[in-house]
């Protein structure tokens, strides 16, 4: 990822499925929420639900970034970390009752009680009616179990992929010194005690709020945040007293992924922890661009894996696994319908998950443990976000006045002007602003790449070498 296009507007990811109209962000409370693609309405630029201006500066001058989501605008979930309503990760209950009545969500807890109470019922005659007949030549008749709760499944299948991998992923709840907050999922990443997850689900208690993370298993610890990145939307945590016995889970090759293949989401969708589901890759190299949906919500861009593996609010940070039980990606994002219908106003899965490259998370995650802060690449160029199937063209003039292309950066060394319209990277099709920052964030800083570019109706081919850039802001 790069750190250009700063103090500006988040763009819409053109090849990513179509968006619905946004619902109404539902109440306050919901840190840990999963990514939900912003909407992409038609008009000017000037209306552009992602900010006012149809620009956004690639490698300009230090300057507020990743850029800012005005408000109304739905990102990780209809209101995300931050507390515009509920998001991306199951709703934090916080100590306040809730009101009465309720919706969906009600309904489903009274049912849960009927079906308790029915149980015990059941239970109750049925020890009764035994209790009558004891004695007047009735016979009780069990099943044989034959080995069935003996069954070992084999390490191949999906449930001896989930057995080995559960106990090494966390329900994470973070809190703000407000009260407000979320859950969501991560991995164990190495026996030091770091847990890798999303920076949304972590948002709320970075400045001094309580982080803590539970094994399936009961045991629960303390943690804190060692590094997080909003760009890349990847953040790292570390158990306080962390157990001897932490098994990490192994990490597999997202760029060798095929589209058909065999995927396992982990997570705690809708507070449910410790929850499986299955499904596969439904496509790779998917331009997603995402926010929590507040006043001050910063940009995340990704080229995702996307997949139709259930995924919902609360599987946020969780791991996306391949037939062979190594994580491919992290699940941070989905692609929803408007309106919820679960009482919280949260909306669900609809086969439309999106998760972060686990080759890319890995490098994230390992400058993060190692100094803190995340590293993004950058070629240094101010490109339009307007909808485009063209390229990503870099503009007149960069944010904020400073010139598009910035002085003695990468972009301006290969000779690229304002006016380009950049149309590959390497062998990756780019087809707007918001496409390309996805495919150079997947690059490190110092990579050389190809930059295939059209001038004047001409055609241009030339080696770049991208730079970098340090922190989010």
């Amino acid at each position: 990822m790069s750190t250009e296009n700063e103090g500006n507007a988040v763009p819409p990811a053109p090849s990513a499925p179509p968006v619905p109209v946004a619902s109404p962000a539902p109440p306050q409370g919901d840190a840990g929420a999963t990514a939900q693609l912003p909407p992409v309405p038609p008009g000017p630029p000037e209306q552009h639900p992602y900010g006012p201006g149809p620009t956004q500066s690639y490698g300009a001058p230090e300057g507020s970034w990743p850029p800012p989501v005005p408000p109304g605008t739905p990102g990780y979930g209809e209101a995300g970390a931050g507390g515009a309503g509920g998001g991306w990760g199951a709703s934090y209950q916080p100590p306040a009752p809730k009101p009465a009545g309720g919706g969906r969500g009600g309904l489903i807890a009274a049912v849960l009680v009927a079906a308790l109470v029915a149980g015990g019922l059941g239970g109750g005659l049925g020890y009764t009616l035994a209790k009558d007949n004891d004695g007047q030549g009735s016979t009780t008749v069990s099943a044989a179990d034959n080995g069935a709760s003996q069954v070992k499944r084999a390490p191949g299948t999906i449930a001896g992929v989930a057995s080995k991998a559960l106990p090494s992923t966390v329900t994470i709840e973070a809190e703000s010194n407000s009260g407000e907050g979320g859950t969501g999922t991560g991995f164990v990443f190495d026996t030091q005690g770091h847990i890798v997850t999303n920076n949304h689900v972590v948002a709320e208690a970075v400045d001094g709020g309580k982080l803590s993370a539970t094994f399936p298993d009961g045991r629960k610890y303390a943690a804190e945040v060692v590094g997080h990145a909003q760009g890349y939307d990847v953040a790292v945590i570390k158990l306080k007293n962390a157990p001897s016995d932490l098994k990490p889970l192994s990490l597999g090759n997202s760029d060798q992924v095929a589209v058909g293949d065999e995927t396992i989401a982990i997570g705690a969708p809708f507070g449910l922890s410790n929850t499986v589901t299955t499904g596969i890759i439904s496509a790779k190299n998917r331009p997603v661009a995402s926010s929590d949906g507040s006043s001050s919500s910063k940009a995340s861009y990704m080229s995702a894996l996307q997949t139709d593996a259930s995924i919902n609010p609360g599987n946020s940070g969780g791991p996306l696994l391949n037939a062979s039980g190594a994580v491919i990606g992290i699940n941070s994002a989905i692609q929803s319908t408007s309106g919820g219908s679960f009482g919280s106003g949260q909306s669900g899965s609809i086969g439309l998950g999106f998760a972060i490259p686990i080759n890319q998370a890995k490098y994230v995650a390992q400058q993060l443990i190692k100094s803190g802060k995340p590293v993004y690449a950058k070629i240094g160029a101010s490109v339009s976000l307007e909808e485009s199937t063209d390229g990503a063209k870099i503009t007149d003039q960069g944010a904020g006045g400073a010139d598009a292309v910035e002085s003695g950066g990468p972009a301006a060394e290969a000779g690229l002007k304002p006016g380009d319209v950049i149309t590959k990277l390497d062998d990756s099709v780019i087809d707007s602003g918001p496409t390309l920052i996805g495919e150079i964030w997947t690059h490190k800083p110092g990579d050389k790449v190809k930059v295939t570019y059209t001038r004047g109706g001409d055609q241009h081919t030339v080696d770049l070498t991208l730079g970098s850039r340090v922190g989010d802001s």
